[in-house]
């Protein structure tokens, strides 16, 4: 009797591990844990972790602690990291529709970015899926803006300035207005202002916020520029390893994080220039002049970007303008 009730018990054990059997997934982000990038991404893993029962467990890796931003793109698509976020318009110089909405003043709100969104998604999920990834959704980070150490009434006043640039459309803002572009991550941004690498920049509130660009930096023109994109996006091969449930409830979990990422990037970009206020910032809208300058450096670099990306920018920027 002993013997039969030990047999039953590892029976019991052995079919109870198979159905608890763990996929494992790495999730390297570039942002703090405390960025609301992160929090949806830490959230998604919760969701998904629920929904499959334990069977995909998502490890989310904040602030470049396992990749840096510009690898987590090739991380990814190696396997080296089954999932993983980027910046999308980090990537124009490989593909220029990565960089669609990098472009300044094409999309100058949230409307117009998710707008922007839906032209660029088909062209984004077949480049992807030919690179051996799938497109999990998109966030859009709040508008754009300038920081900087002194007023800048007009884009002569930022000649000369050390400018951090994250991508190769803030490198190319730079070079227009004669600005010295300086390349610095999110992560090392708040140590290149300390040690004087970097004296302006143009992002959002909310890395304003994470990176306490109020310690040293006076002044924020709230221009609107453009809204860019994280994409969350997964090794193919990972993806198709999954059965059937599991790649169903993840896509589900997707679709609510990618409602709950835009809802929440609005109600950052409130929160987060009145933070820049409460720190002793001073919020300003641009110039007349100033404004009319940014809006010339969009349509140079809207003409450039239409000439690399050939007949796929061309439809894009058609279907988004419809």
């Amino acid at each position: 009797m002993k013997r039969r009730l030990f047999t039953l018990a590892a029976a019991l054990a052995i079919t109870g591990g198979s159905a608890l059997a763990q996929t494992k997934w790495d999730l390297p982000a570039a942002y703090p844990a405390t960025n609301f990038h992160t929090e949806n991404l830490t959230q998604l893993a919760a969701d998904v972790d629920k929904a499959t029962g334990g069977k995909l467990k998502i490890t989310v890796h904040a602030n470049a602690s396992l990749f840096k931003a510009p690898e987590i793109k090739r991380a990814v698509q190696g396997g080296q990291a089954q999932i993983g976020e980027i910046l999308l318009v980090n990537f124009t110089n490989e593909w220029a529709l990565f960089g669609a909405d990098g472009l300044p003043f094409l999309a100058d709100g949230y409307d117009s970015a998710f707008k922007l969104y839906q032209a660029q998604k088909p062209l984004l999920q077949k480049k992807l899926d030919e690179q051996g990834m799938v497109l999990l959704y998109t966030v859009a980070w709040p508008p754009q803006g300038i920081y900087a150490k002194k007023p800048i009434n007009s884009a002569a006043d930022l000649k000369g300035v050390k400018w951090r640039a994250y991508s190769p459309a803030t490198a190319r803002i730079a070079e227009l207005v004669g600005a010295q572009p300086v390349t610095v991550q999110a992560a090392e941004f708040a140590q290149a202002l300390a040690t004087g690498v970097v004296e302006s920049t143009m992002t959002s509130g909310a890395t304003g916020v994470d990176s306490k660009l109020y310690e040293h930096l006076k002044y924020y023109y709230d221009t609107q520029a453009w809204l860019p994109k994280n994409a969350v996006i997964v090794n193919k091969a990972a993806f198709t390893a999954l059965d059937k449930p599991t790649q169903d409830a993840l896509l589900k979990a997707a679709a609510t994080a990618e409602k709950r990422g835009w809802d929440a990037s609005r109600k950052v970009n409130t929160e987060t220039l009145a933070k820049l206020k409460a720190e002793g910032m001073q919020v300003l809208q641009p110039s007349p002049a100033l404004k009319a300058d940014l809006q010339k450096i969009g349509e140079t670099m809207l003409k450039e970007w239409l000439e690399k990306s050939g007949a796929d920018g061309q439809a894009l920027v058609s279907a988004y303008k419809k």
